[in-house]
């Protein structure tokens, strides 16, 4: 498995979070996430991740409570 440099945003860490979403981007190609509580990576393209964010800036994935 690639050797992944995961980066973790600033806001994770504080005295209420959980676990926090990872995000490296240091392999030529891919994207990487990984969730700190499970350890699980997950791989996507670019292309993906830029239509993922694309998506959420928009709101598309906004969820009423």
């Amino acid at each position: 498995m690639a050797q992944y440099e995961f980066r973790t945003a600033a806001a994770c860490g504080g005295p209420c979070s959980e676990g926090c979403v990872e995000v490296a981007t240091n392999v030529s190609g891919i994207v990487a996430l990984r969730d700190t509580k499970t350890e699980v990576v997950m791989q996507f393209t670019p292309r993906e991740w830029s239509d993922f964010l694309s998506g959420a800036k928009r709101g598309e994935f906004d969820v009423a409570l």
